[in-house]
């Protein structure tokens, strides 16, 4: 952990600033369709890498085995599915809650690294597990009568919690073929596969494609920004630091969106919220800094 490049910080940092800023740009494209943001995003970071990778990889591509190619296009599967879940419950649900719930991933790569890794939970980690759920728990109850100020809480956590669970299973298959891919096979075809993911589920829900020019501009915002320098900064760093680690970083984010959204939209939490996310916040440490990532 400590032998990772100092660029490579300064990376993550830059990348866990844009990556709080998507809460916000998605609450400032109003009631502009989830999944049409979501394609846009992906779009615009492949419309940047693909004509890269194109001339300075497409050797290395070619030379991919049938593994590398399914692990590859499946992380990117996830990635648009989790664009989508995510956007989704950021437009039904409070930023603060759906910030913190999405960060949960640390716990979930614990779990699946027990259940496919035969690494077996500690008695620390499964109890900060069972903590993080109450806490979960404590978030939804919060919102739980929230109607008339969000529009679904209990979806929108639920969606939140859906897309922190696909966000883990892509940083571990991200920390796998990173260590034998270069940065830019990887994410071009990343965001390819994410941005099919995304148009598909457009094509499949009946969601239109177009946007109005101000709320595309946030869209593209949302791609350069959170996607390019947010996750771009992310699937880079996972050569050099564990994907639990990503994790714990990236507790940063709600702290930052939370702070932002209660700044410009007056967005304050319950207590029982705060709690929650007091909750969740500290469990996902206990998971994290008890293993050696």
């Amino acid at each position: 952990m400590g032998r990772a490049p100092a660029h490579v910080w300064v990376l993550v940092g830059a990348g866990l600033l844009a990556i709080g800023s998507s809460p916000i740009l998605i609450r400032l494209a109003g009631d502009a369709p989830a999944l049409t943001l979501a394609a846009w995003r992906t779009l615009a970071v492949t419309a940047v890498f693909a004509p890269v990778a194109l001339v300075r990889s497409r050797a290395e591509v070619a030379a991919f085995s049938a593994r590398d190619w399914a692990l590859v296009l499946g992380a990117g599967v996830l990635l648009g599915l989790h664009f989508m879940a995510w956007i989704v419950s950021v437009q039904l649900t409070s930023i603060a809650s759906a910030s913190v719930l999405v960060t949960t991933s640390p716990v979930f790569i614990a779990v699946l690294g027990a259940v496919f890794l035969s690494e077996r939970p500690s008695r620390r980690t499964s109890a900060a597990i069972a903590v993080a759920v109450v806490g979960a728990v404590l978030i939804g109850l919060s919102e739980g009568d929230g109607a008339g100020v969000y529009p679904n809480p209990a979806l929108g956590n639920s969606l939140a919690l859906g897309a922190a669970i696909m966000v883990s299973i892509y940083l571990l298959i991200g920390r796998s073929v990173r260590q034998r891919t270069s940065f830019v096979a990887y994410f071009a075809l990343l965001n390819g596969a994410a941005a099919v993911t995304c148009v598909v589920g457009c094509v499949v829900a009946g969601v239109p494609l177009g946007l109005s020019w101000p709320v595309a501009g946030l869209a593209l915002a949302m791609g350069i920004g959170p996607g390019l320098i947010g996750h771009g900064s992310f699937a880079y760093a996972l050569k050099y630091l564990p994907a639990a680690l990503i994790g714990l970083l990236s507790l940063a984010e709600p702290v930052f969106a939370s702070t932002v959204a209660l700044v410009a939209f007056g967005e304050v939490p319950t207590a029982l919220g705060v709690v929650g996310m007091a909750v969740v916040l500290a469990s996902i440490a206990a998971v994290v800094t008890s293993h050696d990532a």
